[in-house]
């Protein structure tokens, strides 16, 4: 089974739902990626259909926006 991604921008909602998201995971089940240190990843993110961090995109390919901290629009 392949990973799931999370991305993020750093920003205290973002951070917050990463804390949140890795208490009920293990790091070997979720790949993190911080757009704003890693923004060759930002075109990954959208073709995955990301629209705004922080989001996580399961292993099967669903996005799940979770709150909202950040457009993908913004990361450009």
């Amino acid at each position: 089974m392949s990973k799931a991604v999370f991305y993020h921008a750093g920003c205290p909602v973002c951070v917050s739902a990463e804390r949140d998201l890795l208490n009920l995971s293990t790091e070997n089940q979720v790949e993190i990626v911080h757009l704003g240190e890693e923004t060759s990843k930002v075109e990954e993110a959208e073709k995955a259909g990301v629209k705004s961090v922080p989001a996580l995109v399961t292993s099967n390919g669903n996005v799940l926006h979770i709150n909202f901290g950040a457009s993908i629009e913004d990361l450009k």
